[in-house]
């Protein structure tokens, strides 16, 4: 994620930086300069259309369908930048559960034990950097802490990693609540925070996995390409060999909304304006790691 200063708009202005839809898009500004400049020459030199008045009519078209094109691309940000929203909202839930876990663990745990606050010390970060390689569909047992005494943590990279930690971590709950180290109502207590786990695991998994309807999708793509395309034809006249720069700015604001929407809308990848997951996993460990 980019941190920067808002306050400092001016120098956004001139700021080139790696998720910049400028770079992405300048391929196609090649092509419809090239495209515009195409149609202006033949309407205005060869064709000479500047007088046929059906021709001139169709920059009517796209002054109605411009208000069409803006609700849906105003629609399409706002349900991008909500999931983007709703996964630093889960990611949130994490942290905080993490801390309170600990810190009631902390509490509850008899002075003596120390070998259960250093099993949970461990055990909890692991969860969220468990959780944040699956929601990349990645696995990377490097960033696994080892248990004290007990070696790397045991897991199965082909079954479900972040469930297989939550288990371990219920495990050992209900191993201190046999031995008589947790009584039962810090039993319940502990259990609504290692079920926020995994019910923040479930959340971000439908994030990841429920993109915006592909029909949806290829709408606004298709419905951008003929409006940008077509748009040469009837502003010509009014504008000259202007329409080539005019083409362009157009198909940068429009298609740059589309680009960004399709960026935020899985907010849990490595692009520059995803969520900083990464930083967030080392915060739970160092917290955690400070509470027990």
């Amino acid at each position: 994620m980019i941190n920067y200063n808002p306050k400092e708009w001016f120098t956004f202005i001139f700021r080139i930086h790696k998720a910049d839809t400028v770079r992405k898009l300048f391929p196609m500004f090649i092509a419809l300069s090239i495209y515009s400049a195409l149609i202006a020459w033949l309407e205005l030199e060869v064709w000479k259309l500047s007088a046929n008045s059906e021709i001139k009519n169709i920059s009517l078209m796209h002054g109605l369908l411009g208000f069409v094109i803006s609700l849906l691309l105003v629609f399409r940000t706002n349900t991008a930048y909500d999931r983007w929203w709703e996964g630093r909202r889960q990611w949130g839930t994490l942290v905080n559960s993490s801390r309170n876990l600990a810190m009631k663990l902390q509490a509850m745990l008899p002075g003596t034990n120390t070998e259960a606050r250093a099993y949970f010390k461990v055990m909890i970060p692991n969860y969220a950097f468990a959780l944040k390689n699956h929601l990349r569909k990645t696995f990377n047992p490097d960033e696994f802490q080892p248990v004290p005494g007990e070696g790397p943590v045991s897991l199965d990279p082909e079954k479900h990693i972040p469930n297989q930690l939550a288990q371990q971590l219920m495990n050992k709950t209900m191993e201190l609540y046999r031995k008589n180290q947790l009584t039962g109502e810090q039993l319940i207590v502990l259990n609504n925070e290692l079920q926020s786990f995994t019910e923040v695991c479930g959340a971000c998994e439908r994030i990841k996995n429920t993109p915006i309807p592909f029909s949806y999708s290829v709408f606004i793509k298709k419905f951008i390409f003929f409006y940008i395309m077509t748009m040469p034809f009837g502003y010509v006249f009014s504008l000259g060999y202007l329409i080539i720069p005019m083409v362009v700015f157009i198909f940068f604001v429009l298609a740059s909304l589309e680009l960004i929407a399709e960026e935020i809308e899985d907010p849990f990848g490595k692009d520059a304006n995803d969520l900083p997951v990464d930083t967030m996993s080392n915060n739970i460990r160092l917290h955690v790691s400070e509470l027990l």
